[in-house]
This record gives structure tokens, C-alpha cells and sequence, in this order.
């Protein structure tokens, strides 16, 4: 279970500094150390894009149902870093709108200890309040394990998976889709 000091809140526009902050440094794990990849990136390359940056301050600006909207939410520790994040996004397919996508991660020093189900159930509240959403969907690298046991464990299910999807760094990956429905 988290400790109690960590809090979740949704993401302001001026936290996005330290947002990126710290997704460069969360990035800096992806396939390092005994992690899984957990994105699709090469491990040498895995910091958060400047068009992504954009994308997602772009998005938090952007009114729900909207192309491209985003809302997102941190949890902070008791000493006010970044521990983990959840953001919930805009389908690119615009008769998706009443699907969105997910994108989570947690900082190493607080992996396994619950906080990840906190944050989902944070996402899974906001969305379940906007009644033009139905359904949470995720896609994750196929061998990343602790992500897929962490989806299904909160209801998610698996609607498909892709072999050799991604060459990285050599090695064929696979992807796997996940979806929640909500209603």
C-alpha cells in the first residue's frame, strides 16, 4: 500500500516543467537495470520528445471532446517530488470519441508499492463523472509483464496483441492491446 504523504491531484499547466522533468528521468529506466521496456523507444534514446511536450501541454488547454484533449493527474511525495503520473487522452480517430487512451508510469523508488492502482482509480473516477466516455484503452510492449499483471489485476482485459511489432535495439517486440470498459 502507498504511504500516506504521496497525494494525487490533476496536473496544473505550470507543473508541466517538472512533469517533463520528470518523465525524462523515468525515461532514463525504460529497459535499464532489470525494468522491462515500457515504451517503445530505443534504451538509448528514451527521453520525453519536444513534440510530445507540446502535444500534452497542447492538450490539457484543449476542452473535452475536442481533438487532441488531454487531462492528466501526479502523485507527489511527502517531500513534493513526482512519484508517478496518469493521463488520460484523446483517440487520434475522430469517430473514437467516446474512447480514450492511457499512459501511466511511477518513479523507480516507488514501484510496488501500490501507488499505480492508486492512480488508475484516480483516471478511472474522472472518466466514469464524463458520461460521453465508455471505454479506457491501452497499448504496452508485450513483454512487459509487471504493466500487463498491474492492467488486469484493475479490470482491465486483453483485446489483442501484435508480434514483432517494434525493432528495438535488435530485439522483436510485441504489443498488446488493453481496454477497460466503463459503462
Amino acid at each position: 500500500m502507498i504511504a500516506p504523504p504521496v497525494t494525487i491531484h490533476p496536473l496544473e499547466p505550470g507543473q508541466l516543467p517538472a512533469l517533463f522533468a520528470y518523465l525524462d528521468e523515468h525515461l532514463r529506466d525504460n529497459g535499464k537495470n532489470g525494468t522491462p521496456l515500457f515504451q517503445p523507444q530505443s534504451r538509448s534514446e528514451s527521453t520525453f520528445p519536444a513534440d510530445r511536450k507540446a502535444a500534452f501541454a497542447n492538450g490539457l488547454a484543449t476542452p473535452l471532446g475536442l481533438p487532441g484533449w488531454r487531462r492528466a493527474w501526479i502523485a507527489r511525495d511527502a517531500s513534493g517530488a513526482i512519484a508517478g503520473h496518469i493521463d488520460l487522452r484523446a483517440r487520434p480517430e475522430k469517430a473514437a470519441a467516446h474512447r480514450v487512451m492511457l499512459g501511466m508510469g511511477v518513479q523507480r523508488k516507488h514501484r510496488r508499492q501500490g501507488l499505480a492502482t492508486h492512480l488508475l482509480r484516480a483516471a478511472h473516477a474522472w472518466a466514469l463523472q464524463e458520461t460521453t466516455l465508455d471505454w479506457i484503452d491501452l497499448e504496452l510492449l508485450t513483454s512487459n509483464l509487471p504493466g500487463r499483471a498491474l492492467y488486469l489485476a484493475n479490470g482491465y482485459v486483453i483485446t489483442g496483441e501484435v508480434a514483432d511489432m517494434f525493432r528495438i535495439d535488435g530485439e522483436a517486440l510485441g504489443y498488446t492491446f488493453m481496454t477497460l470498459g466503463l459503462r
